[in-house]
């Protein structure tokens, strides 16, 4: 966090990623390939079905798929980094005699500039640590000595008079107070560019990123007397030439101008919106309630929505293709790299009873989670395992996660699949874990796959994105839907269809923890990306400022699921309770499972301790637990089967849980809510749901050659849910 900067450009030797995540049979994924050095690169499809490499459980498990895949040419393809805003070139920019102002918060300046404006082969309006500058295409310039704080509106304005050779620069507080002025002299050649805001363009590409906020870009015809500030926009519509108002259109990607020549203009890499500007008064927190409040765009030096690579060939789904977890494997000069993709069964025509549902919002959310834990210990076992040795701490330039903070402190609130992600990935490590593998996401929900194929479990496979799209028809014909390890991300579609599938006999079996937990957007006009707005309470990476909580994508209320009335136990029975570090423990009965009519659960279960074992922190109830809570909203039908024990002092409970550091919501003492719970229930309908409480629980599954306590339950159940 803080001034930390895009400063390493290291590439992958080899790297892609495709237009879609997931494709039916006869369908087609577009591949896009970026590889170091020259000569070809091969690539071939495997099936996924063990992407766990720790030595001491089943080994990494991938199958061939014949007759996919190629021979191509070897190119390098840039990923570029950095949000601005750029408008086509208009002879109305190429006025001999033009002003321009804005106003400008910055978040971080250093002593090299970062551009506010400019209209390329005509001037270039920057901001460094010290000083504002304007510098015409012809070398002449104006400087005004001023150190601009962070966090802080100004109101800034410049000018070019070709036929008078003057320059102008001037520069006040937002709230009026006059900073200062300053003009110069020289040449002015017309410009005959496009105009940019937050970078300018070089032979290189764009450059000068801007990190902080802008608001109101204007350029007016007419000049003021002296050096003074030219009128805000709004109060002299006559004299603009043009007025980008980021008030409009505030969900979308462009920019409008609401001078008289409609200059529109598009927003690159994805800058966030929806944001207080200088008008902020603090009396209204919904910006669609007031949007001349919010009319800012922050834009940030690593902000990355989709690398733009050119298509290097379609893969063609066979229309025999069973669906599953796949992998398209990239190799050249003795590296390589492999890009997951789901293959979903026939429209309308599923191929099992069962369902796994890929929490791939989750994944997306964490994508290139730049954790700052790979050096040393964890890339020692990467080696010695035969790991994916490539981490995001070492490659900043394929953006970073929702988890991460740009260079200026602030938090990452968009994240996109249009791009490597290096996370989503067989065989990553995210912890060296002591007493497992340290699988997160991806690599850990490998640890259910394998086990279905272990017990012959015919199953399906769709994602999260898949599920907003279509709905609840995409799962209605399934006897039972499984989730993921860690279904943290949800929009409201996904959350609308589990419901919708329970409701109406469906039966759902919750795999994971810390589930359903913080609502995110997505819209048409961004596809391939999530919006998260980490708004009041919560365990947060980063937190939103105040009058901030609401997406640009569809104004919605962002933050937990809780907050936004859908506690996580109205769906699952449970909801997250408490976190530790990443080690497992153990479960033991309650009385209540000793029910005749519940027999089935455990019925060849023998263990008093239920899943002291696993390749996930040791254990089958670890890391982050969720638990039963009546009064939000577990069903007054719900019984706890199990209780996880013996957490360590690493684990504290979840902080939308206290009132006080001694004081908790439900009543309870906080070291009590250190627990997860095993709970199943059923629903008007026909329908039922089993929840498991703990992100680690599948590690458990393959213990002893699949033979344990855990399997036999979670066999039982799904042997039950998908009769019929």
């Amino acid at each position: 966090m803080g001034d930390e900067t895009n400063m390493s450009t290291a590439v992958l030797p080899i790297t892609g990623y495709t237009d879609r995540i997931s494709a039916r049979p006869g369908e087609r994924l577009a591949v896009k390939v970026s590889a170091k050095g020259e000569g070809a690169y091969d690539a071939d499809v495997i099936r996924i079905r063990h992407a766990d490499p720790n030595p001491e459980g089943p080994g990494v498990k991938f199958e061939p798929v014949a007759g996919l895949g190629g021979r191509y040419p070897a190119r390098r393809q840039p990923a570029r980094p950095g949000s601005y805003a750029r408008v086509p070139a208009s002879p109305h920019f190429a006025a001999p005699r033009l002003l321009a102002s804005l106003y400008v918060e910055p978040w971080l300046l250093r002593e090299t500039p970062s551009t506010l404006m400019a209209v390329d082969g005509g001037w270039r309006l920057e901001a460094s640590a010290t000083k504002l500058r304007l510098i015409a295409a012809s070398g002449a310039e104006v400087v005004l000595e001023t150190e601009l704080r962070r966090r802080r509106w100004y109101r800034i304005w410049c000018g070019v008079d070709a036929d008078a050779k003057r320059l102008l620069l001037g520069c006040a507080a937002a709230t009026g107070e006059t900073i200062g002025a300053a003009t110069g002299t020289g040449e002015i050649a017309p410009a005959q560019g496009e105009l940019t805001l937050a970078a300018h363009l070089s032979p290189d590409g764009p450059s000068g990123f801007f990190n902080g906020r802008l608001e109101s870009p204007a350029l007016h015809a007419v000049w003021p007397e002296g050096d003074a500030a030219p009128p805000p926009p709004a109060a002299d519509m006559q004299a603009l030439v043009a007025w980008w108002d980021f008030s409009r259109a505030m969900e979308s990607q462009t920019i409008l101008d609401r001078g008289p020549h409609a200059l529109a203009g598009q927003l690159v890499n994805a800058p966030t919106r929806a944001v207080r500007g200088a008008r902020w008064s603090g009396d209204e927190l919904v910006w669609k309630h007031a949007p001349e409040e919010f009319a800012a765009i922050h834009f940030h030096e690593d902000d990355l929505y989709d690398c733009g690579w050119d298509t290097d060939f379609d893969l063609v789904i066979p229309e025999d293709m069973r669906s599953g977890v796949y992998g398209l494997r990239l190799r050249h000069d003795g590296a390589e790299d492999i890009v997951p993709f789901y293959v979903l069964p026939p429209r309308n025509r599923p191929s099992a009873r069962v369902c796994f549902l890929a929490p791939t919002f989750t994944y997306q959310a964490y994508a290139n989670h730049a954790r700052g834990n790979f050096a040393g210990e964890l890339e020692a076992r990467a080696r010695e395992w035969s790991a994916s040795p490539y981490n995001p701490d070492d490659y900043p330039t394929y953006g970073r996660s929702t988890y991460n903070f740009h260079p200026d402190g602030s938090g990452h609130a968009f994240s996109s699949r249009l791009r490597p992600v290096l996370t989503f990935r067989p065989n990553y490590l995210t912890f060296p874990d002591p007493h497992g593998s340290g699988l997160r996401h991806f690599s850990a929900d490998t640890h259910l796959l394998d086990w279905l194929e272990e017990k012959g479990v015919a199953y399906d496979v769709i994602t999260d994105e898949d599920l907003d799209n279509e709905g609840v028809e995409l799962i209605r014909d399934y006897a039972t839907v499984l989730t993921g390890s860690h279904p943290e991300y949800h929009t409201s579609g996904t959350w609308d269809a589990l419901e919708a599938y329970t409701g109406s006999g469906g039966k759902l079996i919750y795999l994971g923890g810390n589930g359903f937990y913080w609502r995110i957007a997505r819209s048409p006009g961004l596809p391939g990306a999530i919006e998260l707005r980490r708004a009041e309470g919560g365990i947060r990476a980063w937190a939103a400022d105040p009058g901030e909580y609401y997406h640009q994508l569809d104004g919605a209320c962002g933050g937990l699921w809780r907050r936004n009335g859908r506690p996580p136990q109205r769906l699952c029975g449970v909801g997250f309770s408490a976190q530790g570090l990443f080690e497992g423990s153990y479960y033991r009965r309650t009385q209540a499972a000793e029910r005749p009519e519940l027999a089935w659960v455990f019925d060849g279960v023998t263990e008093e301790k239920l899943g002291d074992y696993g390749l996930s922190g040791g254990g089958a109830a670890g890391f982050e637990l969720d638990r039963a809570d009546r009064e939000l909203g577990t069903p007054d039908n719900a019984v706890v089967l199990a209780r996880s024990e013996g957490h360590s002092d690493s684990f504290i409970v979840a902080p939308e849980e206290l009132l006080s550091h001694l004081a908790t919501v439900s009543g309870e003492q906080p070291s009590d809510l250190v627990r997860g719970e095993i709970v199943y229930f059923e629903r008007p309908g026909g329908g039922a749901v089993f929840s498991v409480g703990s992100i680690t629980f599948c590690g458990s599954l393959s213990h002893d050659g699949y033979r344990n306590g855990i399997s036999r339950m979670l066999e039982n159940v799904i042997r039950r849910f998908s009769e019929g």
